[in-house]
């Protein structure tokens, strides 16, 4: 297998993960921040590569190209973390079905999450019916999906929305492993180029991507057959985010980049606080490893599932967007409880972790209490005062701790959406058990 990139993944250097900054204008109020994330996510898009160098003309001779004129810049493909629903989390197999898919799409828009960036509509595990077909080829469940992918893949797209389906690289699904799903030969192994070609005629945006035991049940390898994948993908006439799931037992942030567009890197995230804190722990030694285009993933969004309080809600989110991870929501958006919702609606934490840098937050300090802090792209400074303890806390850095440059800087709670006094040394704060206050420090 070529160790090379696909068209749409491509092979970057790794981020600088250093955290002086140039000095950033004043972002103060929350929209003009979204405004401004999203501005600079579209000059990443539209100065992706350039085509620099010389190419041979069509009689073999050599034309520099800094005398023609240059070729059309390259779009990244998920230059900032994708997010969005995914269906798994909620109604895992059995319960999938199109009713489910279409009340997600609506609620993205009716409750604003689409203009807030959560664009992406994943149908996960079980929408396959048991069997491909006389060709060969996968098809929808007829019972679940009576309309068929083709209409459910328009109705996400006409509302604005992108559309992602899952595949499988062995020749079991998870389902037919964990959820007893009844079916035959529904996984990608031996079909890989068949099913990328379906995506595309479908007009699939996103495809997971998951392992599930492949190298168990067909002796496969985890680089080559994600790889392979990777090809088929590079082939298509559209781009399609490519993430890709092994949990983490390869270390796939050494070798992902040059595959995958974002890559799991822990086993799967149960909705208790044990479980967040744990995979947020195994995040700290990964940072040099994300950037735009190749993103580490903690794995979904487990908010509105299970006992999660408010504060380990905003924790679980204002973490995930220090990190730079991607934002995908996996339960029911109509019963999304106000506390819930407002967290995941904050535009400042969305803002943070959108940062078309992509910069993804190192670990200052370690312990019951923690510091993370992350360099954006307008030269702002993002800094997590984490409290795993049980009991209150109060956490303090200073501006030297975290990396910014010396000097007075004006801060802003961005999880609780108020300015604080500035300071030029100290920065002190009581962070509830279980919880974050991430802030926001600028000049």
């Amino acid at each position: 297998m070529k160790d090379t990139a696909p068209v749409h993944v491509k092979d970057q250097s790794a981020v600088e993960d250093g955290h002086a900054g140039v000095r950033g204008r004043n972002t103060r109020t929350p929209t003009l921040r979204l405004l401004l994330t999203l501005a600079l996510s579209g000059l990443i898009l539209g100065l992706a590569s350039c085509g620099k160098g010389d190419h041979a003309d069509a009689d073999g001779s050599s034309t520099s190209t800094s005398t023609s004129r240059p070729r059309p810049a390259e779009p990244i493909v998920a230059a900032t973390p994708p997010m969005g629903w995914n269906s798994w989390n909620q109604v895992r197999c059995h319960d999938l079905d199109e009713a489910v898919v279409k009340q997600a799409a609506d609620a993205l828009v009716r409750r604003g999450l689409k203009d807030l960036g959560y664009r992406y509509v994943v149908v996960d595990d079980c929408w396959q019916a048991p069997s491909r077909d006389s060709a060969g080829a996968l098809v929808a469940d007829p019972i679940r999906f009576p309309s068929g992918l083709e209409s459910l893949v328009d109705y996400v797209h006409d509302k604005g929305l992108k559309f992602g389906l899952y595949l499988a690289p062995g020749s079991e699904t998870c389902a037919m492993h964990w959820d007893d799903y009844a079916a035959s030969g529904i996984g990608s192994y031996r079909h890989e180029r068949q099913d990328a070609e379906m995506l595309d005629e479908l007009g699939v945006d996103y495809l997971k991507y998951d392992w599930c035991r492949a190298d168990e049940t067909d002796g496969l390898e985890h680089q080559k057959t994600f790889g392979l994948m990777r090809d088929e993908l590079a082939r298509l006439d559209r781009p399609i985010v490519y993430s890709i799931s092994e949990y983490g037992d390869t270390k796939p942030w050494t070798w992902a980049p040059k595959v995958a567009n974002l890559w799991r890197t822990t086993s799967d995230i149960i909705p208790f606080w044990p479980s967040v804190a744990s995979i947020i722990d195994q995040q700290a030694e990964l940072h040099s490893f994300s950037g735009p285009g190749r993103w580490n993933d903690p794995d979904m969004l487990q908010v509105g599932n299970g006992p999660l309080t408010p504060d380990e809600t905003r924790a679980h989110i204002g973490m995930w967007a220090m990190l730079a991870a991607p934002l995908m929501i996996g339960t029911d958006l109509d019963k999304l409880t106000p506390d819930v919702i407002d967290a995941l609606s904050n535009p400042e934490i969305i803002a943070i972790d959108q940062d078309p840098a992509g910069r993804q937050a190192r670990r200052l300090r370690s312990g019951e209490t923690e510091v993370w802090a992350r360099s954006l792209a307008d030269g702002d400074m993002a800094v997590a005062l984490l409290n795993k303890g049980d009991g209150p806390a109060e956490i303090s850095t200073t501006i030297t701790e975290v990396g910014a440059q010396p000097g007075s800087w004006s801060i802003r709670n961005a999880s609780t959406r108020k300015d604080l006094p500035a300071t030029d040394g100290p920065i002190s704060e009581t962070v509830a058990p279980h919880g974050v206050t991430i802030l926001r420090l600028y000049s």
